[in-house]
Parts: structure tokens; sequence; C-alpha cells
């Protein structure tokens, strides 16, 4: 079956994460959005584990759904064209900080399990290590190598993914604090890592770039720290549902169960071009270069981007694809069409409410962004949306890079434009 995964979220007991990030809302806002398995996230930190355990109930082998007495309470604010069944996958995020060849490595790593036993051994197994009470992601003085091997112990079943791999400060390749290679990290034991997470200023175009990366395959998540946020990147499989089938589709790279991804359009992440923030100084990896690594403005070191790191370690001109690379799709968030349709803040109510009632006559966010006839989005609202979405659909967009932790900007119409199609000033 065709399934939408996004296996990397946060609950609301990680830092700077919404008091909202709970099973609840998380089956409400995956059935908005077309999700058919979210990760739990955070499942080493004890009162988040306790709760999934309070309100999950066993579905498919290793495989949650959310208790039926909650399910139908959740499920009737949800419009009823996006209803559908939604399964949990326990996922956690764990950093790891510690020296190696003389330098101090921060890296992100994803771990799957396969069921609550395994959650609860890793959970004791990393609470002899550091505090992991004090954040759903714990910050733990620990190699990666040595996690990857603790979660094998674990569980054999277990799998870890290097998260959002290539951004500056916490990420196995990232510029500030990461590795040359994957090898460098995980040494002998990197045929136990069969995926790495693209992260949002990055896509697989990039990374097909580096011949280095061919022996893994590329996953995307969203990284939510709110509800809404799910579904902003996401891995599409098709494949039996259930965790053996996800992870078996993440391992083999013979297997054709990976079916692609959903991804951010790069430049609209915060840290795909360098710069520095406190300036307001974006470049490209160019200008960089010719300013010598420092800010034009104030001369302090800028902040090296992935679009630069890339081509640092790149051995592969732009445009490369290798054999058996899957295919991806770039979306723009479906509140930020709306919000720049309607020409309103992307959180004002008539963007909340334009969103529900697009979804009850279309269907949810994924079929709206990817599958939807254009001629059923006009019809049913107006020739200004399906313009944007049919822009967006085929990369029309400008886009100002962001840069050293600045979001980039994103835009399917030019000022004034949308006011002209169709002689239409607005959505609804």
């Amino acid at each position: 079956m065709r399934i939408v995964a996004d296996l990397h979220v946060h609950s609301h007991y990680s830092v700077a994460t919404s008091k909202e990030m709970n099973p609840e809302n998380l089956h409400r806002w995956a059935q908005l959005k077309g999700v058919t398995v979210v990760g739990t996230g955070d499942c080493t930190h004890p009162g988040w584990l306790a709760e999934l355990k309070e309100k999950l109930d066993p579905a498919e082998p290793g495989l949650y759904r959310l208790k039926p007495e909650l399910a139908a309470s959740v499920d009737a604010s949800v419009p009823r064209r996006c209803r559908a069944p939604v399964r949990f996958l326990l996922s956690t995020e764990i950093s790891t900080i510690y020296k190696k060849d003389g330098r101090t490595r921060k890296v992100h790593s994803i771990l799957f399990l396969p069921d609550f036993a395994a959650a609860g051994r890793l959970q004791a197994a990393l609470a002899r290590i550091g505090n992991i009470r004090s954040d759903g992601r714990p910050i733990l003085g620990l190699d990666a190598k040595v996690l990857l091997s603790m979660s094998m112990e674990v569980a054999l079943e277990s799998v870890l993914v290097p998260a959002h791999a290539w951004t500056p400060h916490f990420s196995v390749l990232g510029a500030n604090s990461g590795f040359d290679s994957l090898e460098e990290c995980f040494e002998d034991l990197l045929p136990l890592v069969p995926a790495i997470e693209t992260g949002l200023s990055s896509d697989p175009a990039m990374n097909w770039r580096v011949s280095g990366l061919d022996r893994v395959r590329l996953i995307s998540n969203s990284d939510a720290h709110s509800p809404a946020k799910l579904m902003r990147e996401a891995t599409l499989f098709h494949t039996e549902l259930s965790y053996g089938g996800i992870m078996g589709a993440i391992r083999g790279p013979e297997s054709d169960g990976l079916a692609g991804t959903l991804e951010f359009f790069p430049e609209e992440g915060k840290y795909h071009f360098d710069g520095h923030r406190p300036c307001g100084v974006r470049l490209s990896p160019e200008e960089t270069r010719r300013h010598g690594g420092r800010c034009p403005r104030c001369n302090r070191k800028v902040t090296k981007g992935v679009m630069h790191r890339v081509e640092d370690l790149a051995d592969r001109p732009p445009g490369s694809r290798p054999p058996g690379a899957c295919p991806y799709q770039s979306i723009i968030p479906l509140v930020e069409i709306i919000a720049e349709v309607m020409d309103v803040g992307v959180s004002s109510k008539q963007v909340a409410h334009g969103y529900l009632d697009l979804l009850d006559r279309v269907g949810n966010e994924y079929h709206v962004l990817v599958e939807a006839d254009l001629d059923r989005i006009r019809k049913a609202h107006t020739e200004v949306l399906a313009e944007a979405i049919s822009r967006m659909r085929s990369g029309t967009v400008s886009i100002n890079p962001g840069y050293d932790g600045e979001f980039g900007t994103i835009r399917v119409f030019d000022s004034g434009e949308r006011h002209t199609i169709s002689g239409q000033l607005g959505l609804f």
C-alpha cells in the first residue's frame, strides 16, 4: 500500500516545542495532512513514554493507534474527506556531543524502535549515561557510533539514521562540528546505517553530488515542533503497513518499497545559504569565498550553509543522478500558499478557515498539493489557487534563500500578479 510517513517529530517534552504536541493532536493533524504513519518522537523521555503507553493501542506489527475513545473525539473535528487511519511508530532523536580526532563533534541521530519494550530498554541504558528527563531530545556525552551499537543491543530491529545530515551545528556532515564522511563517524559500523535524513535545507539532488552517499537511502521528515508543521517534508513508501515493512524499505537498497520523498524547496530552509544573521547578511558560497569566510559588515566569521558544505564535499557536478535514485517532489506548505493567495499572514484566522474549507471540499493536504486535478481545484475554488499549486508543482517559484538560522522566503507570484489572474482578487 502507499504510505506517507513523517517519522521525525517532537513531543511537548522537548525544548521550544508546542504544548499541543500530544498523541491526540498528532492523530488529528496527520489526517489533515494525509500522513499514514507518524513518528512519536522523544520516546526515551520517561514522561512521554508513559503518555504514549496510556493513549496508544497496538495495531499492525510494530505500529500503534490512538485508543478508540480518544480517536472518536478527535475525528469529529476532522473534515470527512480527510478521515483515515493513523499509525504511530516509536522514534526518538538523540543529541550526542563528544570529542573525536581532536575535534568536538555534535551529531543528532534518529532512532526507530520496534516496540515499547525496546524503548524501555533504550531509556534505561541512556539514563545510566546522562539526563534524559530535562529534554525530550536528550543531550548526551556519547559517541554516535556507540549510540548505534547500543541501539542494536537494545533490539536488532532498531534503526539509526543521522538526522538533518547537513545542518551546520548538529549533524553528521555539518560544517561546524560534523565529519567529512559517514565512514569517519561510524567506522566499521557504517554498514548498519541504512539512510540519512536530508533536512529542510538540502534535497536529494544536492545529496546526489556526493558519491559517498550512494550506499545510503535518502529519507525526509518534518522535524515538527508543532502539529501544523507535520509533512512539511515526508517519505513515501509502497510496502506493507508494519514496522518491518517500513524499516525494510529503508534498510534494503534492493527494495523498491521506498518510493520517494516530499521536500521543502531547500532554499527555504534556514541554513541553505551562508550568512551572518546579526548583520542581516546573506551570502552565496561564491560570495563567502570572495570575502574570505567573513561577514562584509562586521568581519566576523559567517555560518557556512548547507549548499556551501555540499560543494565542499561534492565529487560530481550539479545535475548528477546516481542509478536507482528515488524521485522527489518539492512542496510548499498549503497554509503558505493560501496566505499568499489571500495576501494575509500565515497565522491569520482567514487562512485557518480557508485551509479547513479547502480540505473539506477537496481532500487532505497531500492530495491537494500533489494529486488533485487542477480543474477540480479551479472549479471548487479559484483560478488563483489552481495557478499557485500548478507553479509549485512545476518549481516555478521565487525564493530568497535562508541563512544562519533564518528561514528563506518563497513566493509563487510576483508583486500584484495574483490580482490579475482571471480578474480574481482573493481565494474565498
